[in-house]
């Protein structure tokens, strides 16, 4: 396969041209008017951030996309699914109120949010890949009714994925409530006693009554635990922890698979932000210190080489003091830089298998040569 192209500027601005039209310049030169938009609808796929959650990315940049495909002639909507764990954002009426609280309201885009799985997460349309672990991806329909596919990401770090990049916004994220379940079914997290404290966080924020508290300790019932992972990112005394390591690489394989079955059969265009780069996903109601500096914007037709590029750019940047990164270098004795950051910010992940399997099944090649406008 050969290399795929993958066009990259920093966020340095000018008096002549501010970010939101180097962002415009930057997907034209990537090729984004190669896409024929005239009367098609647009899914531009992004995560509206949870609601206290301050590192998503700002609204004016999803304007710039969808006055992009709009100038093209197409009809663009942003959209999401609904999650899997409580938050603001688990039924489309919280969803779409927690996007409006974040800034993404019509005025401020415009264009239309539509919550892709509906009301409570079940509008899905079942898509047959007859991958490897998924033969049939359940995908929110309004994404799958979409003539065209535009990805928006955040990159940032994660608790599972080792990080969240395009293929996760478009493989978990693109997922309903089922879908998610579908991915997150091969990892259920145990406690370790020793270090719990008995605070509860971990049962106040399952939507599945998993946890429960005997004794002044947590214990988790896996009959109910769907291994979304939330209970391990919400406990203060990581005592959490999860059965790896091969539901780690499986929770991986099932969201390439799934990013798979949006991007077949149709155009897809893919747009990636690495600034306020959070050790933690957006799904978070907080979001910590950056654990490096903002980097810049990429686009490219090819996920899976847009994830590599940006893992690589991140890779090169310098650890920010005091970060969650910060700390674990120190813990773990990696204070000369010979360290993988996401894997050093989440050491139990392993986001590499995901692109391993993405080249695998063909969703796109981890080799590529970077263009920088």
């Amino acid at each position: 396969m050969a290399k795929a192209d993958v066009f990259f500027t920093s966020f340095k601005a000018t008096n002549n041209e501010n970010l939101l039209k180097k962002l415009h310049r930057l997907m034209k030169t990537a090729g984004f008017e190669s896409i024929d938009f005239t009367d098609k609808y647009a899914a531009i796929k992004l995560h509206f951030g949870e609601y206290g959650n301050l590192a998503f990315l700002r609204p004016n940049y999803t304007k710039v996309v969808a006055d992009y495909v709009k100038e093209l002639g197409g009809k663009p909507f942003l959209t999401d699914c609904n999650t899997l764990y409580v938050g603001s954002r688990k039924n489309a009426l919280d969803h779409m109120d927690t996007a409006y609280l974040n800034g993404f309201s019509p005025l401020q885009t415009g264009c239309h949010v539509i919550i892709a799985d509906g009301l409570k997460g079940s509008d899905e349309q079942l898509v047959p890949i007859n991958q490897e672990y998924v033969k049939e991806a359940k995908i929110g329909r309004a994404i799958m009714d979409a003539d065209v596919v535009i990805s928006l990401t955040h990159f940032k770090g994660h608790e599972e994925a080792g990080f969240g990049g395009t293929i996760k916004n478009l493989g978990m994220g693109s997922g309903s409530r089922a879908g998610k379940m579908e991915q997150h079914c091969d990892g259920k997290p145990y406690v370790k006693e020793e270090l719990c404290i008995g605070c509860g966080s971990c049962f106040r924020i399952c939507a599945h009554g998993a946890p429960v508290i005997k004794n002044g300790k947590a214990h988790i019932d896996e009959n109910k635990c769907v291994g979304c992972g939330r209970c391990l990112a919400i406990c203060p005394k990581n005592a959490v922890k999860p059965v790896f390591q091969d539901s780690v690489k499986l929770l991986n394989y099932k969201m390439a698979e799934y990013a798979y079955a949006v991007c077949k059969d149709r155009p897809c265009f893919h747009v990636t932000l690495i600034c306020d780069v959070s050790p933690n996903c957006d799904c978070h109601a907080e979001n910590d210190i950056p654990i490096i500096p903002d980097v810049g914007m990429l686009a490219s037709f090819d996920p899976v080489a847009l994830d590599q590029a940006c893992a690589d750019l991140c890779n090169k940047m310098p650890v920010i003091e005091g970060s969650c990164l910060d700390d674990n270098l120190k813990k773990f004795g990696h204070e000369d830089h010979n360290h993988e950051h996401f894997h050093m910010n989440h050491p139990d992940t392993d986001w590499q298998s995901c692109l391993d399997h993405a080249q695998k099944i063909g969703l796109g090649t981890r080799d590529y040569q970077l263009h920088k406008i």
